[in-house]
Protein backbone atom coordinates (compact mmCIF):
# COMPACT_ATOMS: atom_id res chain seq x y z
CA UNK A 1 0.00 0.00 0.00
CA UNK A 2 1.22 3.48 -0.81
CA UNK A 3 2.12 5.91 1.93
CA UNK A 4 1.30 9.63 2.04
CA UNK A 5 3.07 11.75 -0.58
CA UNK A 6 4.60 14.95 0.81
CA UNK A 7 4.45 17.68 -1.85
CA UNK A 8 5.74 20.63 0.17
CA UNK A 9 5.68 21.85 3.78
CA UNK A 10 1.94 22.62 3.70
CA UNK A 11 0.57 19.91 1.40
CA UNK A 12 0.62 16.13 1.68
CA UNK A 13 -1.40 13.87 -0.60
CA UNK A 14 -3.06 11.09 1.46
CA UNK A 15 -2.26 7.50 0.54
CA UNK A 16 -5.97 6.83 -0.05
CA UNK A 17 -5.86 9.05 -3.15
CA UNK A 18 -2.86 7.22 -4.63
CA UNK A 19 -2.98 3.83 -6.28
CA UNK A 20 0.12 1.91 -7.35
CA UNK A 21 0.18 -0.99 -9.78
CA UNK A 22 3.30 -2.95 -10.55
CA UNK A 23 3.56 -4.27 -14.10
CA UNK A 24 6.26 -5.77 -16.27
CA UNK A 25 8.47 -3.18 -17.88
CA UNK A 26 9.04 -2.99 -21.62
CA UNK A 27 12.32 -2.84 -23.46
CA UNK A 28 15.67 -4.55 -22.90
CA UNK A 29 16.51 -6.26 -19.63
CA UNK A 30 16.70 -9.96 -20.37
CA UNK A 31 15.13 -12.38 -17.91
CA UNK A 32 14.65 -9.65 -15.31
CA UNK A 33 12.23 -7.68 -17.49
CA UNK A 34 10.32 -10.82 -18.50
CA UNK A 35 9.85 -12.22 -15.00
CA UNK A 36 9.74 -9.31 -12.54
CA UNK A 37 7.09 -6.58 -12.34
CA UNK A 38 9.42 -3.61 -11.85
CA UNK A 39 7.47 -0.90 -13.71
CA UNK A 40 5.12 1.25 -11.64
CA UNK A 41 1.84 2.82 -12.68
CA UNK A 42 0.96 5.55 -10.18
CA UNK A 43 -2.62 6.81 -10.28
CA UNK A 44 -3.68 10.02 -8.53
CA UNK A 45 -7.42 10.74 -8.41
CA UNK A 46 -7.44 14.46 -9.13
CA UNK A 47 -11.23 14.72 -9.34
CA UNK A 48 -11.69 13.29 -5.83
CA UNK A 49 -9.00 15.46 -4.25
CA UNK A 50 -10.36 18.06 -1.83
CA UNK A 51 -7.06 19.65 -0.78
CA UNK A 52 -6.39 21.47 -4.05
CA UNK A 53 -8.36 24.52 -5.13
CA UNK A 54 -10.34 24.31 -8.39
CA UNK A 55 -7.88 26.67 -10.12
CA UNK A 56 -4.96 24.51 -8.96
CA UNK A 57 -6.75 21.39 -10.22
CA UNK A 58 -7.26 23.05 -13.60
CA UNK A 59 -3.58 24.01 -13.83
CA UNK A 60 -2.57 20.47 -12.80
CA UNK A 61 -4.91 18.95 -15.41
CA UNK A 62 -3.35 21.20 -18.06
CA UNK A 63 0.16 20.19 -16.94
CA UNK A 64 -0.78 16.49 -16.96
CA UNK A 65 -1.88 16.67 -20.59
CA UNK A 66 -2.30 13.18 -22.07
CA UNK A 67 -1.58 11.57 -18.69
CA UNK A 68 -5.02 12.72 -17.48
CA UNK A 69 -7.69 10.01 -17.87
CA UNK A 70 -11.35 10.57 -18.75
CA UNK A 71 -12.24 9.83 -15.12
CA UNK A 72 -10.09 12.75 -13.97
CA UNK A 73 -7.11 10.77 -12.65
CA UNK A 74 -3.45 11.36 -13.43
CA UNK A 75 -1.64 8.20 -14.52
CA UNK A 76 2.16 8.16 -14.40
CA UNK A 77 4.29 5.23 -15.57
CA UNK A 78 7.87 4.75 -14.39
CA UNK A 79 9.99 1.97 -15.86
CA UNK A 80 13.40 3.54 -16.40
CA UNK A 81 15.09 1.83 -13.43
CA UNK A 82 15.84 -1.85 -12.86
CA UNK A 83 14.26 -2.04 -9.41
CA UNK A 84 10.67 -1.67 -8.37
CA UNK A 85 11.54 0.62 -5.46
CA UNK A 86 13.54 3.01 -7.67
CA UNK A 87 10.69 3.18 -10.20
CA UNK A 88 8.19 3.75 -7.38
CA UNK A 89 10.24 6.64 -6.00
CA UNK A 90 10.67 8.07 -9.50
CA UNK A 91 6.91 8.07 -10.16
CA UNK A 92 6.15 9.62 -6.74
CA UNK A 93 8.84 12.28 -7.24
CA UNK A 94 7.46 13.18 -10.69
CA UNK A 95 3.90 13.46 -9.37
CA UNK A 96 5.00 15.66 -6.46
CA UNK A 97 6.96 17.89 -8.86
CA UNK A 98 3.95 18.19 -11.18
CA UNK A 99 1.72 19.20 -8.25
CA UNK A 100 4.33 21.73 -7.01
CA UNK A 101 4.38 23.35 -10.46
CA UNK A 102 0.58 23.70 -10.45
CA UNK A 103 0.29 25.25 -6.97
CA UNK A 104 1.44 28.86 -7.48
CA UNK A 105 -0.81 31.23 -9.37
CA UNK A 106 0.85 32.44 -12.58
CA UNK A 107 1.77 36.11 -12.44
CA UNK A 108 -0.62 38.19 -14.55
CA UNK A 109 0.86 39.82 -17.63
CA UNK A 110 1.27 43.58 -17.49
CA UNK A 111 -0.07 45.32 -20.56
CA UNK A 112 2.58 47.42 -22.28
CA UNK A 113 2.43 49.83 -25.19
CA UNK A 114 4.98 49.97 -27.99
CA UNK A 115 7.48 52.77 -27.52
CA UNK A 116 7.39 55.80 -29.79
CA UNK A 117 10.75 54.80 -31.27
CA UNK A 118 9.61 51.27 -32.10
CA UNK A 119 6.47 52.59 -33.81
CA UNK A 120 8.57 55.02 -35.88
CA UNK A 121 11.04 52.27 -36.85
CA UNK A 122 8.19 49.97 -37.90
CA UNK A 123 6.55 52.68 -40.02
CA UNK A 124 9.90 53.62 -41.61
CA UNK A 125 10.57 49.97 -42.49
CA UNK A 126 7.08 49.67 -44.00
CA UNK A 127 7.65 52.83 -46.04
CA UNK A 128 11.00 51.55 -47.36
CA UNK A 129 9.50 48.16 -48.22
CA UNK A 130 6.66 49.85 -50.11
CA UNK A 131 9.10 52.03 -52.05
CA UNK A 132 11.16 48.96 -52.98
CA UNK A 133 8.06 47.21 -54.32
CA UNK A 134 7.00 50.34 -56.20
CA UNK A 135 10.44 50.57 -57.85
CA UNK A 136 10.07 47.00 -59.13
CA UNK A 137 6.88 47.79 -61.04
CA UNK A 138 7.08 48.17 -64.80
CA UNK A 139 6.64 51.78 -65.94
CA UNK A 140 3.04 52.74 -66.59
CA UNK A 141 1.77 53.93 -70.00
CA UNK A 142 1.57 57.59 -68.87
CA UNK A 143 5.29 57.84 -67.99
Amino acid sequence: MAEDLPVNDELTIPAAQLEERFVRASGPGGQNVNKVATAVQLRFDLAANEQLLPAQKARLARLAGSRLTKEGAILLQADSHRTQSANREDARRRLAQMIREALPRPTPRKKTRPTKGSIERRLKAKQQRGELKTSRRPPSAGE
